[in-house]
């Protein structure tokens, strides 16, 4: 069984000493879901939401989500990331917006935590700009769906991606 990184031999919270890992490109894509009712959905649509291009304010949250993810989840390292992409997928017979978030640098450390963050936030920005019309949204589910670069290398979820 794999050991918990971020807890010294003592048991306690630490952040992991990356001092000495190699730099290596390393990227994560990691995805969630929005699920809404048909109004709601024909709202984002058709851009006809009264707050505005709803995907675009979400790109824009999940891009800045991702360069603020050392801010949010307390052991990460701050990364200075050099790509950050999200791309929205409109499910019309599920009333449905499939996120992914795609996160990318060359560092000492993943950036799953960011495209997980990105991914999030961008649900929640939805969320946030269509809840007038549908508050019965629901959001996920959010996962990794592939990791590459470190000793570990690549890794890819065996799970089909959500549907």
């Amino acid at each position: 069984m794999s050991q918990l990184t971020h807890l010294n031999q003592r048991g306690e919270a630490n952040m992991v000493d990356v001092t000495e890992k190699d730099i290596t490109d390393r990227s994560a894509l990691a995805e969630s879901r929005i699920c809404m009712g048909a109004e709601a959905f024909a709202l984002l649509s058709q851009g006809a939401h009264k707050k505005g291009d709803v995907l675009s304010v979400a790109r824009i949250a999940g891009i800045q989500a991702a360069k603020k993810t050392a801010d949010l989840i307390p052991l990460c390292h701050p990364l200075a990331l050099t790509k950050v992409a999200l791309e929205f997928e409109l499910q019309p017979d599920k009333h449905s917006v499939h996120i992914t978030a795609f996160c990318r640098l060359a560092g000492r450390t993943g950036v799953e935590m960011e495209a997980l963050t990105a991914a999030s936030v961008a649900a929640l920005t939805i969320y946030d700009m269509c809840k007038a019309a549908d508050p019965t949204m629901e959001i996920g589910p959010t996962r990794l769906l592939q990791k590459t670069g470190g000793k570990g290398g690549h890794w890819r979820s065996d799970a089909p991606a959500s549907a």
